[in-house]
């Protein structure tokens, strides 16, 4: 048992949304206990993109530097190849118009060691087995370091930041909403001797959609998707059947053989959801809280944002500047009025199925024209939002000066 005084608050989950939650709030001068079973530095399936607003994050919190240091090259061009045209621009305006890739083992360090720098206690390859309930209330954790003996930790707050599969949300019987099914299966894996000269390149074909772009020690990241219903056959022989796709777009499956895979597959299939991200005594951040599929990459940039969303909430309720209820509902109002527009645009591209036909004319009025082009990839990088791109005015005037 812990002979430690209560926390203010427990994070399970040290990755992209728990160790910067942990960080902020430690920051704020509270008392934090941060938790994962992993050890860091360790890998985790990923798409690795930070878009632009990530990386204002990252700078906020001084954190921006130590990732440049790592070697992880920019990314400051968005090429996305719809067959009969590319529709390239920037991921954002100068001064936020740089993106980055890094290994998930580089990340997640640098965002654990910054927290544990805050003043979080981490605890590494400690495995949360339940929460401590209190006439209702989450009042703590129950769990065991690998190999070692029961604990349990008291706090004000648990935070569930452990992901999809979370057991914070599963142990409060988090409420889902905006449900969708899992809509495609992806698999990546790395190859060495294919430059990308810092450019993202997307690619639509029929029922594929595929994208490269740099990550850490002169690799490039290679992810590629396929409709759910083929998951079980080419999953039988991933390589042959992610290469054959390749050949929907000839010269980026040139260049890719003319390079060597580093790295065995990695896949993924992740269910759409939101759930309800606070109740008594706890509370959920990333994809614990919110998940989309992964075609749009903003796993890492919406963790970030989350992190701060949440721990500002928590700060106002533990400095008795607001109630709990009143805190974290703002908390939930803000979140998803953010993400449901990029929710539903992201389902849609997930499908994998060909854009309607008033879209297909649209996306042809853009290409060639940079304002255009710009705002159509910041909706991919999080800076302009689906629900602004496609309001009728705006596509007005981009049919318009295609006329």
């Amino acid at each position: 048992m812990s002979s430690h005084k209560p926390f203010d608050a427990i994070v399970v989950g040290a990755r992209c949304a728990g160790s910067p939650a942990a960080m902020l709030l430690a920051r704020r001068g509270h008392r934090v206990l941060l938790l994962d079973r992993a050890s860091f530095p360790s890998d985790t399936v990923s798409t690795h993109l930070i878009h632009p607003p990530g990386v204002a994050a990252l700078a906020r919190w001084g954190l921006l530097d130590r990732l440049v240091a790592t070697g992880c090259p920019p990314i400051r061009t968005y090429a996305f190849d719809v067959g009969p045209f590319t529709i390239t621009g920037t991921p954002g305006p100068e001064g936020q118009d740089t993106a980055y890739a890094p290994r998930r083992t580089v990340l997640d360090k640098l965002l654990a060691d910054a927290a544990v720098n805050a003043g979080a206690e981490l605890r590494e390859e400690f495995i949360v087995e339940d929460l401590v309930f209190d006439e209702g209330r989450v009042a703590g954790i129950r769990g065991h370091h690998r190999g070692g003996a029961p604990v349990v930790e008291r706090a004000r707050v648990v935070v569930g930041a452990d992901g999809v599969h979370s057991m914070v949300a599963r142990a409060v019987s988090a409420g889902q909403y905006h449900e969708k099914p899992v809509l495609q299966a992806g698999y990546y894996s790395y190859w060495s001797g294919l430059p990308m000269n810092g450019r993202f390149e997307g690619y639509d074909r029929h029922r594929r959609a595929f994208a490269l772009w740099p990550t850490n020690d002169d690799l490039t990241l290679i992810v590629l998707s396929w409709p759910m219903e083929e998951f079980e056959v080419n999953r039988r022989d991933v390589e042959r059947h992610f290469l054959s796709s390749l050949d929907l777009a000839p010269d980026v499956a040139e260049r890719v053989r003319a390079g060597t895979r580093e790295e065995r597959f990695l896949g993924a299939t992740v269910p759409n959801f939101f759930r309800k991200p606070y109740g008594p005594g706890w509370a959920l951040v990333g994809d614990a809280g919110y998940n989309k599929d992964f075609i749009t990459a903003q796993g890492i940039s919406d963790a970030f944002f989350a992190a701060e969303l949440c721990s500002e909430a928590l700060h106002a309720w533990l400095s008795g500047a607001a109630s709990f209820d009143e805190a974290m509902g703002a908390y939930q109002a803000a979140r998803d009025a953010k993400a449901l527009p990029i929710y539903g645009f992201t389902a849609q591209f997930a499908s994998l199925t060909p854009p309607p036909p008033e879209t297909q004319q649209l996306l042809a009025a853009v290409h060639g024209k940079p304002d255009a082009m710009n705002a159509f990839v910041r909706i991919f990088s999080g800076l302009v939002s689906p629900d602004e791109f496609f309001a009728p005015e705006h596509v007005a005037r981009i049919l318009g000066a295609a006329t």
